[in-house]
């Protein structure tokens, strides 16, 4: 069974334990929060997936630092505490990212992947997003990029669907036509 399997395990399980009540962003919330203090800290990741530390000592680190965040939820603390006790924790990642994948599924949002060769204002960003809500007919969740290669304009991925509006791809359909010619 492959790790990217037993996230999806992990992340449907966690989502299933708490899909009844209204905690599922607070989840999200607090998985985020231990994903981010160990990823955060080179060498405490390091230590944590590092198959040659103890169980013990691991679990006891999770513990040290899940007692010094805030109102984390028990089901993610039993999470992170069982990871830590099956050396595990290594899935977090994998985990954290099936699981906002579960929840946008759950609350009907599509992420749209945005590239751009320079930072969008907010402003930008936000008629972008109506405009692909339009178009797909669903809340859109939207992760941006820059790339400078495409020279202007955007380019949008939802699901399979690509809507290219880049700079570089009109160039290149003109160099086409006119090669055609």
């Amino acid at each position: 069974m492959t790790n990217r399997t037993v996230a999806a395990r992990y992340a449907r399980a966690l989502f299933e334990a708490n899909a009844k009540g209204e905690n599922l962003r607070q989840v999200e919330v607090d998985l985020t929060k231990i994903h981010d203090v160990i990823a955060g800290h080179d060498t405490l990741s390091r230590v944590l997936t590092n198959p040659v530390i103890p169980v013990v000592q691991k679990r006891a680190i999770v513990v040290a630092i899940l007692s010094r965040l805030k109102r984390i939820l028990s089901t993610v603390n039993k999470l992170a505490t069982l990871l830590a006790e099956r050396d595990r924790l290594g899935l977090l990642p994998d985990i954290l990212q099936i699981f906002r994948a579960k929840l946008r599924e759950h609350f009907g949002v599509v992420e749209a992947q945005i590239v751009t060769a320079q930072p969008l204002s907010r402003g930008q960003l936000a008629e972008l997003e109506g405009r692909l809500a339009n178009a797909s007919g669903k809340e859109v969740s939207i992760v941006t990029s820059e790339d400078p290669t495409i020279l202007g304009g955007v380019i949008a991925r939802i699901g399979t669907t690509v809507y290219d509006a880049s700079l570089a791809s009109h160039l290149g359909r003109m160099r086409n036509n006119l090669m055609e010619r």
